[in-house]
């Protein structure tokens, strides 16, 4: 399976909206919400537990989950890092794509950027 970013981005809304939520998006198979909910794991984004293929469980966002969600939120923001980063002839990182979404907020905002 492949990490997608547009479907972590709606698991940590729906986290935020919703609070605690058991691997279950209604427009993903189980196994593809589990799945990314690991990768959210591993990268700090939430607390919770994978306890099979189909079964996750999210707590809470951490702190760095909620700076990237609050980077991530503006559709407009999203799809212009979506048209630069997620290109399938670009290696891209996480922590790029963290770094442009902040810098696009701050540049949204008129504030200066690094």
């Amino acid at each position: 399976m492949k990490r997608d970013m547009d479907m972590i981005r709606e698991i940590l809304q729906d986290v935020e909206n919703r609070g605690p939520i058991e691997g279950r998006m209604p427009c993903y198979s189980r196994p593809d919400v589990v799945y990314q909910v690991a990768l959210m794991i591993d990268a700090g984004l939430v607390d919770g537990e994978v306890h099979s293929e189909t079964m996750a469980f999210i707590r809470r966002l951490t702190w760095y989950g909620h700076d990237f969600l609050d980077a991530a939120k503006d559709d407009t923001i999203w799809n212009k890092a979506k048209e630069h980063i997620f290109k399938p002839t670009v290696s891209w990182t996480f922590s790029l794509l963290l770094d442009y979404l902040k810098r696009e907020a701050a540049l949204k905002l008129g504030l200066p950027t690094p």
